[in-house]
């Protein structure tokens, strides 16, 4: 997982409105945050925290983008569902994932898969990941992120 002083891989991610990229928000900070997938119980009600929010992170320079596995066209259902603000990225080859290293080994009911760990990563202005949540507990989570960019 990257950590804390690394500078960000440039990336572009299509999104269910178009596309998102890290260059074309040179100069803000950025809320990647990464789900499992769109339109389940914890990851809905972090998509929702961030959409309230987006107002406030936009006041303090900042572009959020949520990103899961999932297709541009299910995060289209999901944003219409939910009334969604934030950019919603589609990762469908897991690279973004991988380079985050959010792209993981996890196991239920005793059988091993691949997935997502639902973690958040504050970019500041000069590129570098200013804060990391891993294994993110969605309640309170993105009023902390919030608190913390605008410590910045």
């Amino acid at each position: 997982m990257l950590e804390t002083g690394v500078t960000v891989p440039s990336f572009t991610i299509p999104t269910d409105t178009g596309s998102f990229s890290i260059a074309e928000n040179a100069g803000k900070n950025v809320v990647v945050f990464f789900f499992p997938r769109a339109d389940t119980g914890g990851c809905t009600k972090e998509s929702v925290a961030f959409s309230a929010l987006k107002d406030e992170f936009e006041a303090a320079n900042c572009a959020v983008i949520g990103i899961s596995k999932d297709t541009a066209a299910k995060q289209a259902k999901f944003r219409a569902k939910h009334g969604l603000t934030v950019e919603l990225g589609a990762d469908d080859e897991s690279d973004i994932c991988e380079q985050f290293g959010v792209w993981v080994e996890k196991s239920m009911y005793g059988k091993s898969y691949m997935g997502i760990q639902r973690a958040t990563f504050l970019i500041g202005t000069d590129g570098k990941i200013a804060a990391v949540w891993p294994k993110v507990k969605v309640p309170g989570h993105a009023e902390e992120v919030l608190e913390t960019l605008r410590g910045l």
